[in-house]
């Protein structure tokens, strides 16, 4: 049931699930560089969990509304487009502002942002509940929770190397990380659809 190739093949899953979390974490920790450890580990956390639920809900979908979910799968890469851009854009414009008024700090990113980044990043990751739909359900859930440890340590990562970096360029911080996020949205789409 669980071997070494288990517990190896779901580390490398969560590693590759993780780097556009680990992107916009970057993004994250650059717009906001004084961000306390409190935030940092609630913005960690927040990609972890979404990268768990994705992929459970994908097995669950397998393993009971199998047809419906095909339906909604042509539409992944679209939705995490939009929803990237559309954050990213926001991110631009706000850094583009700061550069007429210099004592103005890059915004924070709240709460709601996080939760459309959560999903954005990890909405892709409904299709790998295909790729674990032979595991029983204890297999899925150690997997996918491995999955979310994984991701919450790059994520840390992602925000810690965004803030050190972010502190020396806070002035050009929100521009960059918007067009990550764009950048990122554009290879999600494009990845998605090919």
């Amino acid at each position: 049931m669980f071997s070494f190739i288990f517990f190896f093949n779901s580390i490398f899953l969560g590693v590759g699930l993780a780097m556009d979390a680990f992107s916009v974490s970057l993004a994250n920790g650059l717009n906001e560089p004084k961000m306390k450890k409190g935030k940092l580990l609630g913005v960690a956390g927040t990609f972890s969990f979404f990268q768990f639920a994705m992929p459970m809900i994908g097995w669950i979908c397998v393993h009971s509304i199998m047809q419906y979910f095909s339906a909604v799968q042509k539409f992944i890469p679209w939705i995490a487009l939009i929803l990237l851009a559309f954050i990213g854009s926001n991110m631009l414009v706000e850094g583009l502002r700061c550069k007429c008024d210099e004592e103005k700090k890059p915004t924070a990113v709240g709460f709601g942002a996080l939760i459309i980044q959560g999903i954005a990043t990890s909405i892709d990751a409904l299709s790998v509940g295909f790729t674990i739909a032979d595991y029983n359900f204890l297999m899925a859930l150690v997997c996918c929770l491995l999955i979310a440890v994984v991701t919450f340590f790059i994520c840390i990562g992602g925000l810690l190397l965004g803030k050190k970096v972010g502190m020396k360029f806070a002035d050009k911080a929100s521009v960059f990380g918007g067009l990550i996020l764009i950048f990122i949205g554009l290879e999600i789409f494009i990845t998605g659809i090919i």
